[in-house]
This record gives structure tokens, sequence and C-alpha cells, in this order.
């Protein structure tokens, strides 16, 4: 399992505790050293089946900045997947990827739900 995270990020720590409280073993992977591509981004939003904005960081401060909120809905897939791409801190986290199975953000319920049986 892939966990990919901002190792400051509250949330991220909260995910973290949850993974090894339930015996979860995962591969730690830091989104601004090692920002997840275009190819990675492209594939886990095909498998997640979720909505492309689930994987924007709508509350952090980068995407307010330069006002993603009114600019995606104007945007191609194709372009908002560049975008998330080009800076980590804009993609949504902590990002779990294992098989067919792809999470962003941390809710316990969903997360017990998915992967709480691994």
């Amino acid at each position: 399992m892939l966990f990919i995270e901002y190792p400051k990020c509250s949330t991220c720590q909260k995910a973290k505790k949850w993974l090894d409280a339930h015996s979860i073993a995962y591969t730690d992977r830091h989104i601004v050293e090692e920002n997840p591509s275009y190819d990675e981004l492209k594939e886990w939003y095909e498998k997640s089946g979720l909505p492309l904005k689930r994987f924007f960081n709508t509350s952090g401060m980068l995407y307010k900045e330069m006002q993603l909120k009114d600019k995606l809905p104007s945007m191609s897939e194709e372009e908002q997947l560049k975008l998330l791409a080009a800076n980590g801190m804009l993609v949504k986290r902590p990002l779990i990827v294992e098989g067919g199975t792809v999470l962003t953000g941390f809710k316990e319920a969903e997360w017990t739900e998915k992967i709480g049986q691994a």
C-alpha cells in the first residue's frame, strides 16, 4: 500500500496512527519531495471512481491563492491532472493507493470499510 502524505499535515498524522493501530503495512511517500506524476494521477483517478475535484486540496493556501474554485470547472480533465502533477501541495492528502483502491483524505469510516479488513 502506498501512503502519500505531507508529514506536517495533522490529518496525515492521524491517518498514519490509524494505519499503525490497525497493523496495516504501507510505503510512505512525501508528497512534496516526490510529487505524484501525471500518469500516476490519471491512473489513480480512473481507478478511484471519484470526481477529479476530490484529488484537489481545496482547503490549501495554494488552491485558494490560485483561485482554483473558480477555474477548475472550465478546465479540461487533462489540464487539471497536469496542474496536480505540477505541485504536490495541490493534491488532497493523505492519498492511499492499493490495488484498485484509491482514497483521498482521511475519513475513518471510509478507510475502515475499504482497507480496515486488509
